[in-house]
């Protein structure tokens, strides 16, 4: 039998594959398990233990960010249009939304 806080995390968690990698997804907030208001912007942290992973990767993110802020200068397919493959994970739960790295780099 499985414990009732394994069915029901008191902290958002996401398992992820992201390109044949494990890592783990998660928030400190609780309010975003259940308040959608707090969806607006909010904290997500990154860990995949990889060697080259020397800190969890704090992620600011934005669900209401407009597209027109973005650069249209650019290809969609150019190299500075790329995005890295966690936030395109993350953008599978809130499309469209931006994801600040903090500072470090995207992996």
């Amino acid at each position: 039998q499985v414990c009732p806080r394994l069915r029901t995390p008191r902290l958002p968690v996401w398992l992820c594959s992201i390109t044949g990698r494990h890592g783990v997804l998660f928030g400190t907030d609780s309010r975003l398990l259940s308040d959608w208001k707090t969806e607006r912007v909010f904290h997500l942290y990154f860990y995949n233990g990889q060697q080259e992973q020397t800190k969890t990767a704090h992620l600011t993110i934005d669900t209401h960010s407009h597209h027109w802020e973005e650069d249209r200068s650019e290809e969609p397919s150019s190299p500075g249009k790329r995005r890295p493959s966690v936030e395109m994970a993350i953008r599978t739960k809130w499309a469209g939304a931006t994801v600040s790295w903090n500072g470090t780099d995207p992996f």
